[in-house]
């Protein structure tokens, strides 16, 4: 047994490594290019924040390992076990699914996303844990992973548990995955991306934007949700939109 194990646990504690340094890459190059577009398209945005980015980006890149062990760890056992729902070939589930997957995973996220994060808003855990996170104020685009190690890992588990238990096509999770990272880096840098008449509109009322979650860092007990508004609106914490 000692034999098979240990080359077992040294594959995934590498495949956790090589995870985490492709979570580590992609915050970088994702906020440092809305970054660079935020102060080209608002100069002065990110004026006197330069400590302030260096602490965003030091939380991140540990925020990077929470993120990246459990998902090596997944990627590993699918290769090597098929622990996980994940499939490839797009003929063995309806095509109907594919986009219908994604909806159900941002669905489910965004949920775990408000709860979690309500929760974090509780005095001894804002103390404990959350507080980290608002320390941005305002929030840059490289605030999007500053968060202690207990909020990543309350983060960290979602990809996770969602392919352990829903059929996802490879390249469903990789929409997923890459509207998690956009989603998560524009909502914090400071300005809305999105055409004014996107954000102000009937649909725009059930997104969450820029300018919605900015809010949220301005009176705190308010539009806790990640991509959408609806628990907002149910649980009557939608405080709408920043002036900004």
């Amino acid at each position: 047994m000692t034999g098979t194990f240990g080359p077992a646990l040294w594959a995934a504690m590498l495949s956790a490594i090589a995870m985490t340094a492709i979570v580590a890459v992609r915050y970088v190059l994702t906020s440092g290019f809305f970054a660079w577009l935020s102060v080209r398209v608002r100069p002065g945005i990110y004026d006197r924040l330069t400590p302030q980015i260096g602490r965003e980006v030091r939380w991140s890149l540990l925020s990077a390992a929470i993120y990246g062990t459990p998902a090596g760890i997944i990627a590993w056992g699918w290769q090597q076990h098929g622990w996980t729902r994940i499939y490839t070939d797009p003929h063995d589930w309806p095509l109907w699914w594919l986009p219908v997957s994604v909806l159900v995973c941002l669905v489910l996220h965004d949920t775990w996303f408000y709860w979690t994060h309500r929760w974090m808003h509780r005095p001894r855990l804002f103390a404990l844990a959350h507080e980290v996170h608002h320390a941005s104020k305002p929030p840059t685009a490289w605030a999007a992973m500053s968060f202690h190690p207990l909020e990543a890992l309350t983060g960290a588990v979602v990809v996770p548990a969602l392919v352990l238990v829903i059929p996802l096509h490879i390249a469903a999770l990789g929409l997923v995955l890459a509207i998690m990272t956009v989603m998560g880096v524009t909502n914090h840098m400071g300005w809305d991306m999105f055409p004014r008449r996107l954000v102000h509109s009937r649909i725009g009322q059930w997104l969450i934007t820029a300018s919605h979650h900015h809010r949220h860092h301005e009176q705190y007990a308010c539009n806790y949700g990640l991509y959408f508004r609806f628990w907002d609106h149910l649980c009557k914490t939608d405080r709408g939109l920043a002036a900004h």
